[in-house]
């Protein structure tokens, strides 16, 4: 996780509060904690080859695929932020 810019307690569950209309999207990214691609500097963004996977074992309906992929995309982009901001910081 170090590698990627990830500490313990950014996969901790109890270190936040989730409004149950963003459970399923924060159990997703969660569940494809595993699935960062990485470059050079960090971590590049998620691989989305894992995803209908760990949908399917979810037991996700494809009809909410499209908006759940949605809301990952958002939760990716704001921990690729983060990641930056504190390779940056801590360099």
């Amino acid at each position: 996780m170090a590698q990627i810019g990830l500490l313990p307690e950014d996969l901790d569950r109890s270190a936040f509060e989730v409004w149950g209309d963003n459970l399923v999207a924060v159990e997703t990214f969660i569940a494809m904690s595993t699935q960062w691609r990485v470059g050079a500097v960090g971590a590049t963004g998620l691989d989305y080859t894992a995803l209908p996977t760990v949908l399917e074992l979810q037991a996700i309906p494809r009809e909410r695929w499209g908006d759940l992929f949605e809301h990952l995309q958002i939760i990716e982009s704001e921990a690729l932020t983060i990641m930056s901001e504190r390779r940056t910081k801590h360099g």
